[in-house]
């Protein structure tokens, strides 16, 4: 038997451990995991020899802009940057202009997948006050899942009343999703903000100062709350405090299904430290906190509280980011890129995280929350052929003029790292190898969550 694609000579990590070998990918699919001297011959062969095979990058918090707000990002740029990390799929976020609240909508992001896309994409649909309706409709067509902001964020999409959302979480269930809650106390970062301005502080750490752990543990609380009445499986993105991570296992002691992620920035800075020194460039929402906060949540990673890595790539240009004046900076910058490398640098090198502890964050934890594994996430046979190989030895420096978003402003500009994916496999095509974008046109294709599939959205 000939295959499409070998990988062979290498060392193959999942979250259940590793072995001497490698993996063989036809049509798509992942068709045998096994040592080199039994894997079949290949029309294409990769040699790993020296380096790592692990179940493909899941990014499940991305901002690719479109439609709508491409000059900060799109798919065609943003799915570059996600290979060129070792990402071979991502989840789209809904904050787009429009919003992605119609199923007509998520069928346009859809259409762009497949027209400019180098990884494959998954979509998350907005839930606000005027579309609850639509949630059936918004499963239909393919969305893995729903949004909802409760705090200020870009964009400006307010969360719907409580009514509303009492009403949405019951439909939810129904569909057998998961909805995920940008978790902040919009009342109090306001006054807070407020008092702030009123003040006369416009310096960076008046933007963590305005937003207390208090605001993220307090909306947790109310969600939590909210799904223990109805049945319904949540989700906390960017979790950002060591007290809305408490709170998370509180609730699940008291049998409610929360899943929850966490970011590079938020396990790896400290805010009272790096803001001062970065300024504009670390502003973010929810904030970077200080160390205990992310050394709780590194620790949740270690050990399974705090389910996947997820980066909340979010480009803007460098006007609208770099602002001295705290209230003036757009939060959110880019990380689809760099995430891998950061964790690969500061943590599986330094010994405080092994990489089968690092695939189960990176990899099967964002498909097990999203409901796409084994399709996504795992290295199993049938699986797609999504592979992320990477070098642990190799050293360089994270440069925003050498990053392939369309805007690159990062807080880890200028850090020194160990660590890098060397190639990357979508669905069995090698769509980067030694820093080189290899396909000639775009290969990505829609994710569909296990209970749906293309044929029923067609």
């Amino acid at each position: 038997m000939t295959v499409d694609l070998v990988v062979r000579g290498g060392t193959v990590v999942t979250s259940g451990g590793r072995m001497r070998g490698g993996v063989a990918i036809s049509d798509g699919k992942v068709v045998a995991i096994a040592s080199d001297e039994t894997l079949p011959d290949a029309e294409q062969t990769i040699d790993a020899s020296g380096r790592y095979v692990l179940p493909g990058v899941i990014n499940p918090h991305v901002h690719f802009r479109e439609p709508g707000l491409e000059y900060k990002e799109d798919y065609t740029t943003g799915s570059t940057a996600a290979v060129m990390g070792g990402v071979t799929a991502v989840i789209d976020m809904p904050n787009t202009k429009p919003p992605t609240s119609t199923p007509e909508v998520v069928e346009l992001k859809m259409r762009l997948v497949e027209e400019k896309a180098f990884c494959d994409i998954a979509n998350f649909a907005v839930v606000v006050q005027e579309n609850i309706d639509q949630i059936p409709a918004l499963a239909e067509a393919g969305v893995c899942g729903y949004k909802v902001f409760l705090g200020e964020t870009i964009g400006q999409i307010p969360a719907p009343d409580d009514g509303a959302l009492l009403d949405a979480f019951e439909l939810i269930t129904k569909t057998g999703l998961r909805i995920g809650f940008h978790a902040e106390n919009d009342q109090i970062l306001q006054h807070k903000i407020r008092q702030l301005k009123a003040s006369g502080r416009t310096d960076a750490l008046a933007h963590l100062e305005s937003r207390p752990a208090i605001c993220e543990a307090e909306s947790i609380q109310r969600m939590a709350l909210f799904a223990s009445y109805t049945g319904t499986r949540i989700h906390i993105y960017h979790l950002s405090s060591r007290d809305g991570l408490e709170m998370i296992k509180e609730w699940r002691r008291k049998g409610v299904d929360i899943t929850t992620e966490t970011g590079e920035h938020y396990t790896f800075l400290d805010a009272p430290v790096d803001m001062p020194r970065l300024g504009p460039r670390l502003r973010m929402n929810p904030p970077i906190r200080s160390r205990e906060h992310g050394e709780a949540l590194f620790q949740g990673l270690l050990d399974g509280s705090i389910e996947a890595i997820g980066t909340d790539h979010s480009p803007h240009t460098r006007e609208e980011k770099l602002n001295d004046d705290i209230w003036k900076a757009i939060s959110g910058f880019t990380s689809v890129e760099t995430s891998l490398a950061v964790f690969l640098s500061m943590a599986v090198n330094t010994g405080r995280m092994t990489l089968e502890q690092l695939v189960r964050v990176s990899s099967e934890g964002p498909a097990k929350c999203w409901d796409l594994y084994p399709q996504k996430g795992a290295l199993q046979l049938g699986s797609d052929g999504d592979l992320t190989i990477i070098d642990l030895d190799e050293r360089w420096t994270i440069d925003e003029a050498s990053l392939h978003s369309k805007n690159n402003v990062t807080p880890f500009h200028g850090v020194e790292v160990q660590g890098r994916a060397v190639a990357t496999i979508v669905r069995g095509n090698l769509v980067m190898q030694d820093g080189e974008l290899l396909v000639d046109g775009p290969i990505g294709k829609p994710v569909y969550p296990n209970a749906r599939t293309p044929e029923m959205v067609a």
